[in-house]
């Protein structure tokens, strides 16, 4: 096993490294064709070798798995699926024992249709107080037979589903995921409960999903584009929520960091004043195109919000929703937007798989914190999914046009020659691998000081041990048009070269990594980054 990895502060959380885990996709322990609990526990020392601080699980509990666990039946029960809540309970102090620290998706804006409280709000009829926990109203028009406003849905569809006694009730997702009345207090405690229950257990942090959508209008006027307040996103009351959550994560030294999706940077950043959360995701980075002016553009923004409250900026290039960084960068279109997904689309791997490696020394070498998703050490690309195994409601609610998320959530290839690349798994994996795949095993590219894996871990190896890395000052040095070049302390320099020639380097003493080989004469090529001693 490997050894613990050293202690951190208290503050760990301002620059770790995240590892997120999707589960069902990451190791099989059971042979079942479902990654689980046991294929993690396995699996930690290879998390250690990598040189993370803290796991991410995508939820875990008990679900119908109508969205990949974002419907949750009972948080304080692991899915049969993943194994037992004893299982998790050893996972989270195995990790501990190697210095990871777990953290748990909370969903708070929704449950699975399948929660003993919405089973009761259906049974109780119109006008009980099982129903006040959601959002049940009567139809509009002569009889009812119109949604109660016109809401747009998070996914593609309908926001309103009518039940057998005639009203209707509010799910921003799919009709399987009611969402909760979070002005009724049997949701507030009962959220603060959950909360707890995982920190006894040892859990270090929260990952809150959809953070700012859990307020309503309760007049539930109808929406109007461009009308601030909007009627379900940003709603001012959630702050009383986060502090009264941030008081209890106090009491445990427990952090949380909030899925908030918000164009108004002063609005952004009151969700990280030091009652509320610790951090909050930076998709706009996760969605910036590879352009230097753009990418240059986004970090200071980035920065300068997350400045007048003292919260750590966090950086991630990929997650389970999004198409996967080598993909991405190999196409025309290098950034990422749900509205423009699209079956079909040409890509140059080679070309995405040199910008992904130097994306990596990118984000690694900004001040803060960086979340990594299970696969990206591997340089995995996106997954074709036959049309007939697609699972991801984005997919089917869009009537089939868009592809849906499945192709980033391909079970993980850890063993060149065994089935199904080692996953684990006695059949065929829930989703289907490519045949490809046995180049991006684990054990091949532990062998290959040029893989993805290799550069992945001599970058965090160096970012552990200090260097300049980490959470601090940052400053942008001169360089020719198309590259970018920060000075971080202890003369650490990253240099990330987006032009179409290689690129003059500064004086240095020493080179720490590259992301691909230098030109002969020294010079750094096009989509190659490095990291410099000066």
């Amino acid at each position: 096993m490997a050894a613990p990895l050293p202690p951190r502060t208290d503050d760990w959380w301002r620059d770790a490294v995240i590892y997120q885990v999707y589960p069902r996709s990451f190791a099989d322990g059971d042979g079942d064709g479902t990654g689980d609990l046991a294929g993690v526990r396995a699996r930690l020392p290879y998390l250690a070798g990598l040189g993370i601080d803290a796991v991410w699980f995508t939820p875990w509990y008990a679900s119908p798995l109508v969205d990949g666990g974002y419907d949750v039946a009972d948080y304080r029960t692991i899915d049969p699926a993943f194994g037992t809540l004893d299982d998790a309970e050893k996972l989270i102090a195995d990790a501990a024992e190697l210095g990871i620290r777990v953290i748990v998706d909370i969903v708070p804006n929704h449950v699975s249709d399948q929660h003993a409280w919405f089973r009761a709000a259906l049974a109780a009829g119109p006008g009980s107080p099982e129903r006040e926990r959601f959002h049940f109203r009567p139809g509009r028009g002569a009889n009812g037979e119109l949604p109660p406003n016109d809401w747009p849905s998070q996914f593609s569809g309908a926001t309103w589903t009518r039940v057998p006694d005639g009203e209707w009730y509010l799910h921003l997702f799919t009709p399987e995921q009611p969402d909760l009345n979070w002005a009724h207090p049997d949701v507030r405690h009962e959220h603060e409960d959950i909360l707890r229950f995982w920190f006894d257990r040892g859990v270090a942090g929260v990952r809150i999903d959809s953070a700012a959508l859990l307020v309503k209008d309760p007049a539930l006027a109808d929406f109007e584009e461009g009308v601030d307040p909007h009627p379900y996103i940003d709603q001012d009351e959630l702050h009383d929520i986060y502090r009264s959550w941030r008081s209890i994560a106090d009491e445990y030294g427990a952090v949380f960091v909030g899925e908030v999706w918000l164009p108004d940077a002063e609005r952004f950043a009151r969700y990280l004043r030091p009652d509320e959360l610790h951090t909050a995701f930076n998709f706009n980075f996760l969605t910036c195109p590879w352009d230097p002016d753009r990418l240059r553009a986004t970090i200071d923004s980035t920065l300068a919000e997350h400045a007048p409250v003292g919260a750590p900026a966090t950086w991630v290039l990929a997650n389970h929703d999004v198409t996967r960084t080598v993909t991405r960068y190999g196409r025309a279109d290098t950034g990422f937007d749900f509205a423009t997904k699209a079956f079909g689309t040409p890509t140059d791997l080679a070309l995405g798989t040199r910008r992904a490696r130097a994306a990596a020394l990118l984000t690694l070498a900004l001040p803060g914190s960086v979340y990594l998703y299970q696969g990206e050490e591997l340089g995995l690309p996106e997954a074709d999914i036959p049309l007939d195994r697609i699972q991801d409601p984005m997919h089917l609610r869009s009537g089939g046009t868009d592809p849906g998320r499945d192709g980033c959530r391909v079970p993980l290839p850890w063993t060149a020659t065994a089935p199904w690349w080692g996953f684990g798994s006695a059949t065929e994996p829930w989703l289907p691998q490519p045949g490809d795949w046995a180049h991006y095993a684990v054990d091949r590219q532990l062998g290959d000081p040029e893989s993805m894996l290799t550069l992945y871990r001599e970058a965090l190896l160096l970012r552990r041990a200090g260097n300049g890395f980490g959470d601090g000052p940052m400053a942008w040095m001169p360089a020719a048009e198309g590259v970018l070049a920060f000075g971080r302390t202890d003369g650490l320099v990253c240099v990330v070269n987006l032009s179409d020639a290689p690129a003059d380097l500064p004086a240095h003493e020493q080179v720490l990594l590259s992301s691909g080989p230098l030109e002969p004469d020294g010079m750094l090529p096009r989509d190659t980054a490095v990291w410099l001693r000066t």
